[in-house]
């Protein structure tokens, strides 16, 4: 985990009741049910989610209705702090990123990288 210089209220009291299911019964919650499965299992529901967020972003645009795009961001947001967790980070590392990216153009941001496959 890195220094949390930008942080969210709701994110961060969020990553502490998901680090605190880690040490949890697997049947006490769902979080704890899936770190109890495993990283594959997590990683699973993480493409889950990704995929329903594209349709319903794609349902949206031709609909105008958001509410469906932003119910289905809100799990894939979720199931990534569950990830995050899992592999001991949290979104405090992402928004520090984010942050460091902040005023570079992406192509910028890809030549630091050094990868132009992405």
């Amino acid at each position: 985990m890195t220094n949390k210089l930008h942080s969210d209220p709701l994110l961060t009291q969020l990553d502490a009741v998901l680090a605190e299911r880690k040490q949890a019964d697997a049947d006490s919650s769902y979080v704890a049910s899936l770190y109890h499965k495993g990283l594959n299992k997590i990683l699973e529901k993480v493409g889950e989610e990704a995929v329903e967020t594209v349709i319903a972003a794609k349902d949206a645009e031709r609909s105008g209705d958001l509410s469906e795009v932003i119910y289905e961001t809100a799990d894939l947001w979720f199931h990534s702090m569950v990830m995050l967790q899992t592999l001991g980070a949290d979104h405090g590392d992402i928004l520090n990123e984010l942050a460091r990216r902040f005023g570079l153009s992406g192509h910028e941001e890809k030549a630091q990288r050094g990868n132009n496959d992405k």
